[in-house]
């Protein structure tokens, strides 16, 4: 089982298997928003994609409630597992909330591979979850053409202090929590076999203690950089609460080997639609567009992405006034 390579079960791997942004978006704007039952109430909905949803159960709580799932990205199946899991669980720290319970979502080809590694993908989001101090009250498995691993989450947050897309304002600092580049390094593991630890150590470690700094700081604007990228991220949040975000390109930190991933072409599909959908919303003069597809990259259990500084984050840029373009690269 050791000569397994999960990868190679899959058409694409981790968030860069989202559906493009647009076209999300299109079939998400004929969606209702519903409001919740008497004595509810609707914090977070479809309204600007946030990471989660959010419903007020009394004044002092609100429970959040999200799901994540996708193919492997690593051949290891318990790191796929371990990913998998942070991954879901980064939705709720992204709107500033604690994870109580997860369920499983696990699709398996039962005939191709064996059972075996699908328990150690299970096991692999069992122990991230105990990381978490997320309990695991089971789940839902289906028989799949492709693996595909993931959760649904349930935690409790203050409604007073959810970081929401649309809380940011001019005059605030933008702060990244992970180096970006697991994209690429993703993409040229897939191909190649090549095992990237640094990689799997980003994807692997929560965003718990970068949410709680942040709310400590009194953040009220966050998400977290997965599938669309920084740049298409940014720009919801952007979008979201009215202001230009600049990006200092120099600022933002990558993974070792990320750059030479790049330009040796293991560039993903996801991360070329990223970029062309921010595009005509996107200002770069003098950028070239290596430096701009790194910062489009398809993440996976990426960090962060905070309009306030946080302790230990380096600061990547500021939101500005809302002018023509609502991205700004320097």
């Amino acid at each position: 089982m050791t000569d397994i390579r999960l990868t190679q079960y899959a058409r694409g791997g981790g968030c860069s298997c989202k559906i493009p942004p647009g076209e999300l978006e299109a079939v998400l704007a004929a969606v209702p928003t519903l409001g919740g039952n008497a004595g509810q109430e609707l914090l977070i909905g479809l309204e600007h994609g946030d990471d989660a949803a959010a419903v007020r159960i009394d004044g002092d709580r609100a429970l959040i409630s999200t799901v994540d799932f996708f193919a492997p990205v690593v051949d290891d199946p318990y790191d796929f597992g371990r990913i998998a899991a942070a991954n879901a669980l980064s939705d709720v720290y992204a709107v500033g909330g604690e994870p109580l319970v997860a369920l499983n979502l696990l699709g398996w080809p039962r005939d191709v591979l064996p059972m075996e590694l699908a328990h150690e993908v299970l096991r692999g989001g069992l122990d991230i979850a105990g990381q978490a101090g997320c309990a695991v009250g089971g789940g839902h498995s289906i028989d799949d053409a492709e693996p595909k691993y993931g959760m649904a989450v349930t935690g409790l947050a203050d409604p007073a202090s959810l970081l929401r897309l649309d809380g940011a304002r001019p005059g605030l600092p933008l702060s990244l929590s992970k180096p970006l580049g697991v994209g690429v390094l993703n993409s040229r593991h897939k191909a190649t076999g090549e095992v990237f630890p640094e990689a799997i150590a980003s994807m692997t470690t929560l965003n718990r203690d970068a949410a709680r700094a942040a709310i400590k700081s009194g953040a009220r604007c966050a998400t977290d950089v997965t599938g669309f990228g920084l740049l298409g991220h940014l720009f919801k949040l952007a979008r979201a609460s009215g202001v230009t975000a600049v990006v200092d390109a120099a600022a933002v930190p990558y993974l070792a080997g990320a750059r030479e991933a790049l330009r040796e072409g293991y560039v993903s599909g996801g991360t070329r639609r990223n970029l062309a959908w921010v595009s005509p919303h996107l200002e770069a003069d003098g950028i070239a567009e290596e430096e701009l597809l790194l910062l489009a990259d398809a993440q996976t259990s990426g960090g962060l992405l905070v309009a306030g500084e946080v302790p230990g984050a380096p600061v990547i840029g500021e939101l500005v006034p809302a002018g023509d373009r609502a991205l700004i690269v320097r």
